[in-house]
């Protein structure tokens, strides 16, 4: 981690090209994925506004939110199969931390949710509904999540270098998670169901991040559960990792 962080020119360097290739002779490039990011979010929310009967100045916010912060999460899962896989040129010719993928990865996504993040800035600014003070608190929950994010990458990227497969699994189960997870819709619509909603992890690393852009402060709930989810999450991939590092340049 220490060489990764001392090489991050590097990292930088790399994970600005993928963009640069990604959309090469693109007119608008990444920002293809802001425009129909917006358009769909404008196009639900104003539907599933009247179906739940929810004021638009409430519901279309929520939706953005909520599409933004799981749309930078869920590449992460998505992405990861082909972390070490796709850089397997690099990995054969020349001895670099294994980290540095991740960050390389980490970055690049970095890059692309600020791009949708204009998005929200948009409806905020339509709507008049600035969240104030507590919106600093998205910075700590964003890291969080950027953690858990870049500690999954790892996970299913070595995962993935040994069973090409992974990759179709988590993208079904990413699709699943996307519908059981309160992103379209608000907990409070299950009543006295809530506990569906609390005992989605995905939930309380999407509130993290999605209550103070909301101009609310998560409750202290939420934070122990990220910070449980975030502790689990570096120590097992940790170990993973440390197990079977050396045998990534075998697998891919």
């Amino acid at each position: 981690m220490v060489s990764a962080i001392q090489q991050r020119r590097l990292w930088l360097r790399l994970g600005w090209n993928d963009i640069l290739q990604r959309y090469r002779r693109s007119v608008l490039g990444p920002l293809w994925l802001t425009v129909s990011m917006a358009i769909m979010i404008v196009s639900l929310g104003l539907l599933y506004a009247q179906l739940f009967q929810i004021p638009v100045d409430d519901f279309l916010p929520y939706l953005c939110v909520g599409f933004v912060v799981w749309g930078y999460f869920s590449s992460f899962l998505i992405e990861a199969g082909s972390l070490f896989v796709a850089s397997e040129s690099y990995i054969k010719q020349i001895r670099l931390p294994y980290v540095l993928y991740v960050c390389r990865a980490t970055w690049s996504k970095l890059i692309i949710f600020a791009h949708n993040f204009v998005i929200y800035l948009g409806v905020v600014a339509y709507f008049q509904s600035w969240p104030g003070l507590p919106a600093l608190l998205a910075l700590p929950g964003l890291l969080l999540l950027t953690l858990n994010g870049a500690l999954s990458t790892l996970l299913i990227g070595m995962i993935s270098a040994r069973f090409r497969d992974i990759p179709q699994v988590i993208g079904s189960l990413v699709q699943i998670l996307f519908f059981i997870t309160p992103i379209m819709w608000k907990p409070d619509v299950l009543k006295e169901r809530m506990f569906i909603a609390e005992w989605n992890p995905f939930y309380h690393l999407l509130q993290v991040v999605r209550e103070p852009l909301l101009g609310e402060v998560p409750p202290a709930a939420t934070y122990v559960v990220v910070a449980t989810i975030t502790l689990v999450n570096f120590v097992a991939v940790g170990l993973f990792f440390a197990r079977y590092r050396e045998r990534i340049s075998y697998w891919v």
